[in-house]
């Protein structure tokens, strides 16, 4: 890594410029898949959960970048927690199980209550490192999540249910987030996105090798 660092640090600027410019434009990923919520007319085979991953770690994030005194932290997830704000009400707008929806959204709301509850009560010398790991396990989760439903995947062999434009910009930003790592030499960053960019990986090799049943019926339109 050192190496690697050595080989980057002139490029440091550039580099931190455009994983802040992928970030802010991975937020709006979630648009891609309220498009096509708006054009079906319901929510069949989208999950609420993207969005409320989407929600929670917006909010921890902002918590994080007053713990860390980072204006730019707040003011670009100040930015993704307003988007994933107005994703929700799409799919509240769009979605057969309201009830549901709620409860998810009240589950999702709990939690942020809970973990920012914790951050005020948690020695000011600890919360840092403490906060910081339990943002990334929950981002290791949400990178992850799709992955729950593998079996299925494999079953019907499409990834219909997956969440294409999120997982496709995830990958670039956690892979622009690692090069940044590398060049600051701080480990924890490194060892933090190359796990994600590993799962990242993983999901967009799915893709390839099942790919969604819109695309399977769009083959299928052309060959008749």
């Amino acid at each position: 890594m050192e190496v690697v660092s050595d080989i980057l640090q002139p490029y440091k600027e550039l580099v931190g410029t455009v994983a802040g410019i992928v970030t802010t434009g991975q937020m709006f990923s979630g648009s891609f898949i309220c498009y096509d919520i708006y054009k079906q007319g319901n929510t069949k085979g989208t999950s609420i959960m993207v969005f409320i991953g989407g929600f929670i770690m917006s909010i921890l994030n902002i918590k994080f970048g007053f713990i860390l005194r980072d204006d730019m932290m707040i003011k670009v997830n100040f930015v993704g927690l307003m988007l994933n704000i107005v994703y929700l009400m799409v799919f509240f707008h769009y979605t057969a199980e309201k009830g549901q929806a709620w409860f998810n959204f009240g589950i999702g709301g709990a939690v942020s209550a809970g973990l920012i509850a914790y951050s005020e009560m948690e020695d000011p010398t600890l919360i840092e490192n403490r906060f910081g790991t339990i943002i990334t396990i929950f981002m290791f989760y949400l990178i992850s999540s799709p992955l729950l439903g593998l079996k299925n995947i494999i079953k019907n062999k499409s990834t219909a249910g997956m969440p294409f434009p999120i997982i496709f910009s995830g990958t670039i930003v956690t892979f622009m987030w690692l090069l940044y790592g590398i060049i600051l030499k701080n480990k924890f960053l490194v060892l933090q996105n190359t796990v994600a960019l590993v799962l990242c990986s993983i999901q967009l090799s799915l893709f390839v090798i099942y790919p969604s049943k819109k695309s399977k019926e769009k083959k299928a339109k052309k060959t008749n």
